[in-house]
């Protein structure tokens, strides 16, 4: 199957409310339409992962952020342009998604990738994309496709082929909590 075929199954999936499980520029993820709560529920289901504790988004671009946050600041965009590791801002007041990913303020984890696989994904889906680790919560996280949990296998609705035979271990993104005023805390 072409990356073409993976991108369309994967449009066609997130539109029914259904879950992916994709590349990402960091670790596999599980996927699903942010904009959808039936969906965001499925997806903190298979997790087996309370509501309470957030989940990642990704878009494909900086200039999105304002269409799903009150308030962009500006060392937000400062510290996108010099991250050289895939990095994930929490930012406060977001809007346009699923109540039931929003935390305290409603915040919201965005984070924009490089990869050609998912950027490329949330750019022709035109919607922000659940992007949670694939893994059973409280398990670790898996590195490459091949140590992904089975229940997590079976419980997607579309599994994309490409970058399954990856064998290069990946790891998660830097995680910064951006505060209104322009401060910020480093989560990890």
């Amino acid at each position: 199957m072409t990356i073409d075929k993976d991108i369309q199954s994967c449009i066609d999936t997130l539109s029914r409310g259904g879950l992916i499980l994709y590349p990402t520029d960091t670790i596999w993820g599980i996927g699903c339409d942010a904009t959808c709560e039936e969906a965001v529920k499925k997806v903190y289901e298979l997790k087996r992962r309370a509501e309470s504790k957030s989940l990642i988004v990704l878009l494909d671009s900086a200039e999105r952020l304002d269409h799903y946050v009150v308030d962009v600041p500006y060392m937000a965009r400062e510290l996108m342009e010099v991250a050289v590791k895939p990095l994930t801002i929490i930012y406060e007041g977001a809007f346009n998604v699923a109540r039931n990913l929003l935390g305290e303020n409603d915040s919201l984890a965005i984070r924009i990738p490089h990869e050609q696989f998912s950027h490329r994904l949330c750019s022709e889906y035109g919607k922000p994309i659940v992007s949670t680790s694939a893994n059973i919560s409280g398990s670790p996280s898996a590195s490459v496709f091949a140590d992904i949990d089975i229940r997590i296998k079976n419980g997607v609705d579309y599994i994309v082929n490409y970058r399954q035979d990856d064998n290069n271990p990946h790891s998660a993104s830097n995680i910064i909590l951006m505060k209104s005023d322009g401060t910020f805390q480093i989560i990890r």
